[in-house]
């Protein structure tokens, strides 16, 4: 067992550690996609405790109004403070990227590993329903489901989750195909361990780095479905902030009070170039190529 350990390259991924995180600081994109994660995650945690007004707190005094010193982002047609539905609005839209990415690895990589591992009609079943799923354009099967599930944010997070889950599959897949060929998983058989065993002490460990990669970009791609959903009226149902439900609104007063969409528009820019960013950024760093 002691040489199996010795040469499975879950060992040498240890030695590397220190290594890929310091070319993650190096980079400057992936510092500044954390920049830009971090600033928007630090803004939703603390959006309860942050002296903002209330999200939902209407005032006919102030429709529609420009930015100022009272309401530094504008109001609008309620009359509601956009900065307030800026931060909160953030609380939606990263919740519903990191819930439904962690709902998809949770479901697609367990399919993946079996696929890659036990090959046959296992592989066959799992990769032919794999294939039809990735045929349906990603959004249109997410609108889809969550009008089938009803509107909500809960109902577009599982939505987007089950969606973006067989490109966890295939990833998944590709990865055991190439790992199960290697002699430390050949010596782990030789010893008489069990699948499960090998499967999750040294399958697993080895696939992980793509995983978080395509995790990291997937954000991103959710972030974006959860806002169109939210456009569509099948996400965050009003009054409760989202940034995709704040453009729907603004779509209708762009002549008037353009600041209603520029605001959240620019927020989900942002926070789609940050996680792509880090992508890139984990990409390089987890690559034992670039090493």
């Amino acid at each position: 067992m002691t040489a199996i350990e010795q040469t499975s390259p879950v060992v040498a991924e240890k030695r590397e550690g220190n290594r890929a995180w310091r070319k993650l600081k190096a980079s400057r994109s992936a510092t500044a996609g954390l920049i830009i994660i971090g600033f928007f995650a630090i803004l939703a945690i603390c959006a309860p405790i942050l002296p903002i007004p209330d999200p939902v707190a209407t005032s006919w005094s102030a429709i529609r109004k420009a930015p100022s010193a009272a309401h530094w982002l504008g109001t609008d047609d309620l009359g509601r403070d956009i900065l307030s539905r800026m931060v909160w609005g953030a609380r939606a839209s990263l919740m519903a990227g990191i819930f439904s990415v962690t709902l998809a690895v949770v479901i697609g990589v367990p399919f993946g590993i079996l696929a890659g591992y036990f090959g046959g009609w296992v592989d066959l079943v799992i990769s032919r329903i794999t294939e039809a799923l990735l045929a349906m354009p990603f959004l249109i099967m997410a609108i889809a489901l969550a009008a089938f599930l009803g509107p909500s944010l809960t109902n577009a997070m599982i939505s987007i989750g089950l969606t973006a889950m067989p490109i966890f599959v295939r990833l998944t897949r590709g990865q055991v195909l190439a790992v199960k060929q290697e002699d430390f998983v050949e010596g782990a058989r030789s010893v008489g361990l069990g699948h499960v065993d090998i499967m999750s002490r040294y399958i697993l460990p080895n696939v992980t780095a793509p995983i978080i990669v395509q995790a990291t970009l997937t954000v991103a791609t959710a972030i974006i479905a959860e806002a169109s959903l939210s456009f569509l009226g099948l996400g965050q149902q009003p009054p409760a902030a989202s940034w995709g439900s704040m453009l729907n609104v603004a779509k209708n007063f762009l002549s008037q009070a353009p600041w209603m969409a520029m605001w959240p528009g620019a927020a989900i820019f942002l926070v789609v170039i940050g996680f792509n960013l880090l992508g890139d950024g984990l990409r390089d760093a987890l690559d034992p190529r670039e090493h």
